[in-house]
């Protein structure tokens, strides 16, 4: 008897709880190939923490299936998690991606220490083996050059991955997407498709790239000071925009911004950002030009507060000030999360006195993913039996499924899944699986992954309601309390002498009751947290938290 060839499966392990942390694996038998690896920005609910990872404990436990990991493009949502999930593995693994991209993340794991990692350069019309998956790259646009979708062929059946990207037909970079190829795909036929959904909340087109250019050039050639373009250091496109601009009004680009000046670097270095020498300047060099003579290209479009605009903004940047006769222009949108943020240094700008132009005053920002009209070419031109809408928030993934719905496939042959699902693929049928373990790993400083719940939970606490030491002294011989200290940190109480007394009281009556003499350490601790706790919510309707010391004398 014959035995059953295994089937392909598809096991997204981040990527459908958020925009960010995107991570697929796909299995097959004693082969695995992972499609990207990223990262996502904490929330305000996890103070602390510096950046959320997925779980890639499957990925680990599964190290001697995996063949390669495939990168589709530059951006932190897809690379992040690399520098990681490296150190993590015990073999050095080929990574697969275009040459910006390799360029972007050699840099990162360089900050990391990581050498001696392989990588295999691919581009539009490339071709690799790892094991039984056929792989072949095509181009897309998005908002970084040189991204990547990925056709994966298996002894199962076929699976389209069209990375991040939008339908662009007058790119920056003439590099258009490859429909000839994507349509290919699609005659050849697509038994599941994974697609962006990022935009499928938005109906029509996403405008091009291009259509910046132009409110690019007008602002920059009529302002009458410094110009300041916050970006993502990462869109190399909007950088070039910016950077023609600035060359066709007579005017010098100075780049600030740790990632700024490393990503712009790398670009030029590469042949995607072009700008000769001549036109760019040390920032240390403004004083020696008229300000009408200079553009300044920055970090801090998210009001990241460590970032170039941020420090510049509050006039904390060592070479570069805004003034009241300059211009700012921020080209991005908030991240979801961040619009506080971007709004407290609107606000500081705004104090200065200075223009400021952002996407609700000027085409200063278009997104680079598709909105719904190009989610249905896409669904058109690949033609997948099975559908899994990726990359997005529920409210994206649900509104994406929507749209292949209302195209006539069939509802069963759309999946909308969860991090830790998994499909599974035998002749070209796709159905549900065993689910794999799944979560977030965050990293907390020098740590990775060793942040609990618990941990969170008490810095909310502390960052709300502040916290309370109570230092007790006890007799065991005799039973008695005699000094009872209560002091607080970040609480509207410290100095209420009269709530502060009765506290001692409390805390002491409870003490007693709990048997000085004969009761634990750990008893008396808990009797002292729990009476001060529950007098200060009486009081105070406010849960500070509470350190209990208990002491012997």
């Amino acid at each position: 008897m014959a035995r059953k060839k295994p089937p392909l499966r598809i096991i997204p392990l981040g990527g459908l709880d958020g925009i960010g942390k995107n991570m697929t694996a796909f299995e097959c038998g004693d082969d695995m190939v992972l499609v990207d690896a990223g990262l996502m920005f904490p929330d305000d609910d996890q103070p602390g923490v510096d950046l959320v990872l997925p779980d890639y404990t499957y990925v680990l436990e599964n190290e001697d299936k995996l063949r390669g990991i495939i990168i589709t493009h530059g951006h932190e949502d897809h690379t992040g998690a690399l520098p990681y999930l490296l150190a993590d593995l015990v073999n050095r693994v080929t990574i697969y991606s275009s040459s910006l991209t390799i360029g972007m993340i050699q840099g990162k794991l360089e900050e990391h220490r990581i050498k001696n990692q392989p990588f295999q350069e691919v581009a539009d019309g490339s071709h690799v083996q790892l094991g039984c998956f056929s792989v072949d790259f095509f181009s897309m646009t998005h908002s970084i050059p040189a991204a990547l979708g990925v056709f994966l062929s298996t002894p199962q059946g076929t699976v389209l991955h069209t990375g991040d990207f939008k339908l662009d037909q007058t790119p920056i970079d003439g590099v258009r997407p490859n429909y000839h190829a994507i349509c290919e795909f699609g005659r050849r036929g697509v038994d599941l498709l994974l697609s962006d959904s990022t935009n499928a909340t938005n109906p029509g087109f996403t405008p091009s790239e291009a259509a910046v250019g132009a409110a690019l050039r007008h602002i920059i050639k009529n302002a009458t000071g410094k110009v300041f373009v916050a970006s993502f250091s990462s869109h190399i496109h909007r950088l070039q925009q910016v950077c023609d601009a600035s060359v066709a009004v007579g005017r010098k680009v100075v780049v600030t911004g740790r990632s700024m000046v490393t990503n712009t670097k790398i670009a030029r270095q590469l042949g995607y950002l072009k700008v000769s020498d001549q036109d760019i300047i040390d920032a240390y060099d403004v004083d020696d030009l008229p300000d009408d003579r200079i553009v300044v290209l920055c970090t801090g479009s998210q009001g990241e507060p460590l970032s170039a605009l941020a420090r510049m903004a509050n006039g904390e940047h060592r070479s570069l000030s805004i003034t009241a006769n300059d211009t700012v222009i921020i080209s991005a949108t908030p991240v979801p999360g961040n619009e506080k943020s971007v709004q407290g240094i609107i606000n500081s700008l705004s104090k200065i006195g200075c223009d400021i132009y952002d996407k609700s005053n000027a085409l200063v920002h278009v997104s680079g993913h598709g909105c719904q009209e190009e989610l249905r070419l896409m669904l058109a031109m690949t033609r997948p039996s099975f559908f899994m809408p990726v990359h997005g928030e529920a409210v994206h993934l649900r509104a994406h499924a929507k749209l292949a719905l209302s195209m006539g496939m069939a509802e069963d042959h759309v999946f909308v899944a969860d991090n830790g699902d998994t499909l599974e693929m035998r002749a070209g049928k796709v159905h549900r699986a065993e689910p794999v373990d799944s979560g977030v790993v965050y990293v907390d400083g020098i740590q990775v992954g060793d942040t609990e719940p618990a941990v969170l939970r008490d810095r909310q606490r502390l960052s709300k309601d502040g916290i309370v030491t109570c230092v007790v002294s006890i007799r065991r011989r005799d039973g008695s309390v005699p000094a009872v200290d209560i002091s607080g940190r970040g609480v509207s109480f410290a100095n209420d002498e009269e709530l502060i007394a009765g506290a001692q009281d409390v805390v002491r009556n409870a003490l007693v009751s709990a048997d000085v003499k004969g009761g634990s350490l750990d008893v008396l601790r808990k009797a002292a947290r729990n009476s001060l706790s529950n007098l200060l919510w009486g009081k105070t309707h406010t849960r500070p938290l509470v350190i209990p010391v208990v002491l012997e004398v």
